[in-house]
């Protein structure tokens, strides 16, 4: 289960990683001030081969493994995990709901804009009553006369992830009592109506909000409810890499603070409990990996990756936020400056515990998983 790549996707990883230290990182700070990303990114992105790492050859996309998403998630977390959520959400939600439940018709349309960058996507499913669980969806879709696959959508969406700079919007909604499905909402039109933007303490320069839809006009995705929330493990995967990325950059950064800084005529690195901290904090930061690399290669072996992707997820996000904690605790008071990036990797990290599933939820997938 050590990571494999072709010599495509080595590629590919090496370009990522130079565009994070000589693009991404050295901007991280500026974003989120800015509170958002700079117009061209998701042109930058598409640049990159960013958009359409899910979507198979043959459909215009990267076709990578995987295995190649996770690294490219981890990587981007690295120089701003607000990007690499962003960036995750888009593939393994967005772009892969293209690959398998979209008709040919709804490719052709929407997927050049999509991969070009042209077209930001959101996936919308959680409601402010409808979090973790997503089945009281109460948005309603409703079928409009005459017009084959197309509805209205009436209801609100909360949380959504680049819901603020998207052009289309997958959107979950309820077409009986018992049953939900998926819909391709275009944002500019009437019917789409953002109603605040969502300022969180961390991952800032992502654009969240809360948007309400009036006789939203629709196009059907042909895919059943649990059919589209099965995006979501790989999704979690790619959680797991942010989550992973961020705590292998806060322990870098703990690592070098303790070599550089002294207290008492002695570096930080020759004290006993910072070395608890640094010790503790490398063997989770890889048992995270593991884990992560574990999932992605179930994945793509064809094997169910439910206890997998949640393992992964759950373990990474927890580990990010005590790397970060201790990361924190090494620096001190500097610490909790902006001077210090790890202030801001500790913000971001809490995230992780909560989108695509909170750590209870991951909890919850892997108990029923072992009990059944």
């Amino acid at each position: 289960m050590i990571p494999r790549f072709n010599e495509e996707e080595t590629r590919f990883l090496a370009n990522v990683r130079a565009w994070v230290a000589d693009y991404v990182l050295p901007n991280s700070r500026a974003w989120e001030a800015d509170r958002g990303f700079p117009e061209d990114i998701w042109l930058r992105c598409a640049e990159l081969g960013l958009t359409g790492m899910t979507v198979p050859a043959e459909m215009g996309g990267q076709g990578y493994s995987c295995t190649t998403y996770v690294e490219a998630c981890r990587e981007l977390a690295k120089g701003d995990p607000a990007l690499s959520m962003n960036v995750a959400a888009v593939n393994a939600l967005c772009s892969a709901h293209f690959v398998s439940f979209a008709s040919t018709e709804q490719r052709e349309k929407y997927l050049p804009g999509v991969l070009a960058g042209a077209t930001p996507m959101a996936w919308g499913l959680t409601e402010p009553d409808a979090g973790s669980d997503a089945r009281r969806v109460k948005t309603v879709a409703t079928p409009i006369p005459g017009q084959p696959e197309r509805y209205h959508l009436n209801g609100e969406k909360m949380f959504i992830t680049n819901g603020g700079r998207a052009k289309l919007i997958i959107v979950v909604a309820r077409t009986s009592e018992t049953e939900l499905s998926a819909f391709l909402m275009e944002t500019d039109q009437p019917g789409f109506q953002v109603v605040e933007r969502i300022h969180t303490v961390g991952v800032s320069a992502s654009n969240t909000v809360r948007f309400t839809l009036t006789d939203a006009v629709a196009w059907h995705t042909p895919c059943k409810f649990e059919q589209a929330i099965g995006l979501l493990f790989r999704g979690r995967l790619g959680i797991a890499g942010m989550a992973v990325g961020i705590a292998e950059k806060a322990y870098e950064l703990m690592v070098d603070y303790a070599k550089e800084r002294q207290q008492f005529n002695r570096r930080l690195a020759d004290m006993q409990s910072v070395q608890n901290m640094i010790a503790d904090s490398a063997m989770e930061v890889e048992a995270a990996r593991l884990l992560l690399h574990k999932g992605a290669w179930l994945f793509d072996e064809g094997k169910p990756v439910v206890t997998e992707a949640s393992y992964a997820k759950l373990f990474a996000s927890e580990t990010s936020n005590r790397v970060t904690n201790r990361a924190i605790q090494i620096h001190g008071g500097r610490g909790m400056t902006q001077a210090h990036l790890v202030e801001k990797l500790w913000r971001d990290a809490k995230l992780t515990e909560i989108g695509e599933g909170c750590s209870e939820i991951q909890r919850l997938v892997i108990a029923k998983q072992v009990l059944r």
